[in-house]
């Protein structure tokens, strides 16, 4: 579904490029293919092997980095970032890559994730002199980075890395190396790829193929990769076994002509809509996706249906980010501006009305209203996953379960909010049978926290908090 009008949305993206003469602006393509996942503010740091320069702003990749600001970004590795902001945690002051400058070098972050435990580590270390200068819970990595005592960077890093407590794929970048860490858990995407004799990494490997790179690998849960002109190490500082992968990058938040962990998302949101059908067999006239991370779940609700799949829904891709407010007040009127009922499909028929997952259910009762408004006799709503109850803190704009409609509801009181003439879910375990995470019963590292409430770290006091501002 739309992000900016349903309430569900991915933290940032992040991406770079090692040993490139047109670093800066293969950076730009590539954080122009990841623009998806946050379209609040966007920036990226070069290196000429000197010193680090940074450009970044509010806004999309192409407002903010003109053909003018390109120019004044010449260096061989550069490192990007695109953010999503939620509440309490917009302001330039937070945009990445953030860049920190001292008599020792510089240093540049990008992050993808959140920190559970960002709240506790900021106090300690304000009680130990630290000033902040922003909200972000990334500029923790860079303090525990600067106080570590242990001569080599690497060093330092590993040891800040193993204080921290979440999601988390950073990019860290001085005047002569660049550095790739995931979390112990592999929570959020990060793949490695190489373009000529550059090395690129980036949150999704559709970045990749953007600018012609290849895909070497994912980056291993607990992994450091350090990239410099000598080439490329690995080292791990942390061997946890808990792997588990967001769910919601395979649903929703990824582009389908990515692949994560050897998976590509459009097949698996196609093998979603059959088993959809398996689990949920509505009878219908036609099958229509929400735009557009539903549309393959339609597809393939349809074929394994044998109902016909119709686009039903029109997406206007010309409104401007000036009409994606995020007040809850402005969402119904967003859904308007943003999606349009095709009625030469939909009048009188039984509509099946395919979606990823239902949220604050706002969105959704707008959508079977215009659908049943532009003469659908009835409106079946299914869902691609099960029913998100609870909230997220490792980088998705889902605090609290009060604003989560299943936390609070039946399948059946949503069913009626949402004015849909029936309402299912699938099932966890048809999930990831579809997704292709799970082998005879077990499940290869997946975190359905959301859904069934066990996360795979502790959640730290003040995590919520630390949620709504990073």
């Amino acid at each position: 579904m739309l992000a900016e009008i349903k309430g569900l949305n991915e933290e940032c993206g992040i991406f770079g490029i090692w040993g490139h003469t047109d670093a800066a602006q293969i950076t730009y393509y590539g954080l122009h293919s990841l623009q998806h996942r946050g379209q609040e503010g966007t920036g990226i740091v070069i290196t000429d092997g000197t010193e680090l320069k940074g450009k970044k702003g509010e806004g999309l990749v192409t407002e903010v980095f003109t053909a003018e600001v390109m120019q004044e970004l010449s260096g061989k590795s550069a490192i990007g970032h695109v953010r999503y902001a939620t509440a309490g945690g917009g302001g330039y002051e937070n945009v990445q890559p953030l860049l920190f400058h001292s008599q020792s070098g510089s240093l540049a972050l990008a992050h993808n994730g959140n920190l559970v435990n960002a709240d506790g580590l900021r106090h300690q270390l304000e009680a130990q002199g630290s000033i902040f200068q922003t909200s972000s819970d990334t500029e923790v990595l860079a303090h525990l980075i600067k106080r570590s005592g242990f001569p080599l960077l690497k060093d330092r890093v590993k040891n800040a890395l193993s204080m921290l407590k979440g999601a988390y794929a950073f990019l860290i970048m001085t005047e002569t190396e660049m550095m790739v860490a995931l979390d112990p858990h592999g929570l959020r995407p990060l793949s490695l790829g190489k373009l000529g004799d550059a090395y690129v990494v980036a949150s999704e490997t559709c970045a990749f193929d953007i600018i012609g790179a290849e895909f070497v690998r994912d980056v291993l849960p607990g992994e450091l990769l350090i990239i410099d002109n000598a080439g490329l190490r690995s080292e791990m500082y942390s061997f946890n076994s808990n792997t588990a992968i967001c769910t919601m990058e395979y649903i929703y938040f990824s582009r389908p002509d990515s692949n994560i962990h050897g998976i590509n998302v459009h097949t698996a949101r196609k093998n979603l809509g059959k088993r959809l059908a398996l689990e949920v067999p509505v009878e219908g006239d036609v099958v229509t996706g929400v735009p557009d991370s539903s549309i393959s779940v339609a597809i393939g609700y349809a074929e394994a249906s044998g109902i016909p799949y119709e686009m039903g829904l029109i997406k206007n891709r010309y409104v401007g980010r000036t009409f994606i407010q995020p007040s809850q007040s402005l969402r119904e009127q967003g859904v308007k501006m943003k999606l349009s009922p095709v009625r030469g499909v939909v009048e009188g028929k039984r509509v099946i009305m395919v979606d990823d997952s239902i949220v604050r259910g706002t969105t959704s009762r707008r959508i079977v209203s215009m659908l049943k408004e532009a003469g659908a006799t009835e409106v079946h709503v299914v869902i691609s996953s099960p029913p998100i109850k609870n909230p997220c803190f490792y980088g998705i704009d889902t605090s609290t379960k009060d604003e989560l409609i299943a936390g609070n509801h039946s399948v059946e009181e949503i069913r009626r909010m949402i004015g849909a003439d029936t309402l299912t879910f699938l099932s966890v375990e048809g999930m990831l049978e579809a997704i292709g995470r799970q082998d005879n019963g077990e499940t290869r590292g997946q975190c359905l926290a959301c859904f069934t409430g066990k996360y795979p770290t502790e959640i730290y006091p003040g995590a919520l908090q630390s949620a709504e501002k990073c």
